[in-house]
């Protein structure tokens, strides 16, 4: 019999995965209340999950457990299965053992989910068949289909984490930051779950520019220099302009896509590159580029209201996000008035207060962290909100011709279920 740890979005979606295998399982979660429980009661009205305190218990007669991301290795139950000698597996590896079709895997401390959604729209844009999913929209097991020609999942380090066999026909290892330090023992464990991704390609899209990321001359790779290489991707300015390449050849001018900031220049280098390793033309990967508007919650422009322009980027959880949002504005506003908190995360808040400090005019604090956060700041003016309307309104009181920037730093679990409804919290207060 099968045990599935957790009944989030993930432990529904494999819980619903085995009953259609016919496959025997139990489900339990360490909550008395986990927030997929009437969905689950719902759909399995004689399938009574075991929910509160995890015992030992669980185990007996298990021949595998599958875990959801969010449990981290160091819970006793996890100890426990592996003492056991009772095999720990994630929904990807499950996936992974049937999908029929390529699978391309994305991860990164930051711009997965960009580079994940635009590489799908690449792939779409040639009239194929895609499917886009795991740490992004859809759950990976929600997402076969005998008719899916390519798969493109998002990874996160928790899923590579419990994952020990996959096929991935191409994937990249975005960039590597400081992050979830909370869940692992030291900045290298972390660099190492990340970079395990690798293992599992038989074609290797590397980020020349990140030196935690191996360099192996069989891989494709790209860059914001000049392409080393006739196949690798990179950019040249000229007069002032920036253009996207192919080794010698220019594809676009960087100024014709919607979206904006110098790490998105990268992130469609990296879709750039893995299009290209899959075959798809060029003019298509182009075309897609232009349409592409980004994702929600990704500095997402919301609205301009009384000369004051709203972006949401509630998916800004940890520091490099927020800093790479803030110099994407910077470079075309004069006076920004940032809302962050929540959870702090245990990374190094400082470069971010330095550029607060220098080009921030005000931050509107909220959460847990806010006022361990405030106390860094030294030079633009602080607020704190107790909720996301108060912040809205404090933060357009504080500009008048400018930008409001949702970006947090910070994870979202204290005042929010998640990021995305943070995000809608702050698109809502803006209304």
């Amino acid at each position: 019999m099968k045990l599935v740890l957790g009944l989030g979005d993930t432990g529904l979606s494999i819980a619903r995965f085995l009953s259609k295998q016919n496959i025997a399982y139990k489900l339990a979660d360490s909550r008395t209340q986990p927030p997929f429980l009437f969905d689950y009661l719902s759909e399995f009205p004689n399938s009574e999950p075991v929910l509160g305190h995890w015992t030992q218990d669980l185990l007996v007669d298990i021949d595998e457990v599958f875990i959801s991301p969010g449990i981290a290795q160091t819970q006793n139950i996890v100890i426990w299965a592996r003492a056991k000698n009772i095999p720990v597996t994630s929904d990807i590896e499950l996936f992974s053992r049937y999908a029929k079709a390529p699978v391309i895997g994305i991860t990164g401390s930051n711009g997965k989910s960009t580079v994940t959604q635009l590489l799908g729209e690449m792939i779409a844009n040639e009239g194929k068949k895609v499917a886009v999913g795991g740490n992004i929209g859809k759950p990976a097991l929600d997402c076969l289909d005998d008719k899916t020609e390519y798969y493109v999942l998002e990874l996160s380090s928790y899923q590579l984490d419990y994952t020990q066999n996959l096929n991935l026909l191409t994937g990249v290892v975005l960039n590597i930051t400081p992050d979830h330090l909370d869940r692992y023992d030291s900045f290298e464990q972390y660099i190492d779950s990340k970079l395990s991704l690798y293992q599992y390609c038989q074609h290797l899209v590397v980020n020349i520019d990140e030196s935690l990321v191996p360099k192996k001359k069989s891989a494709k790779h790209f860059g914001v220099d000049m392409p080393k290489q006739p196949t690798d991707f990179g950019t040249v300015t000229c007069h002032g302009s920036c253009y996207f390449l192919k080794g010698d050849d220019v594809l676009m001018y960087v100024g014709d896509m919607q979206l904006i900031g110098e790490h998105n220049v990268t992130n469609v280098l990296a879709a750039l590159a893995l299009g290209d390793q899959i075959g798809l033309s060029t003019d298509s990967m182009v075309e897609s580029i232009k349409a592409f508007k980004g994702l929600e919650h990704r500095l997402e422009w919301v609205a301009k209201k009384q000369g004051v322009d709203y972006y949401n980027d509630s998916k800004a959880t940890n520091v490099v996000s927020t800093l790479k949002a803030l110099n994407a504005l910077i470079d075309r506003h004069e006076n920004i008035v940032l809302i962050a908190g929540g959870i702090a995360k245990q990374e190094d808040y400082t470069p971010l207060f330095d550029l607060i400090d220098k080009d921030v005019a005000g931050v509107v604090l909220i959460g847990q962290s806010a006022k361990i956060l405030g106390e860094s700041i030294k030079k633009s003016s602080v607020s704190y909100a107790d909720s996301m309307d108060e912040a809205v309104s404090l933060a357009g009181d504080m500009v008048n011709d400018g930008v409001v920037l949702l970006s947090p730093a910070c994870a979202s679990f204290d005042l929010f279920d998640n990021f995305e409804a943070r995000g809608e919290a702050f698109k809502q207060a803006v209304g």
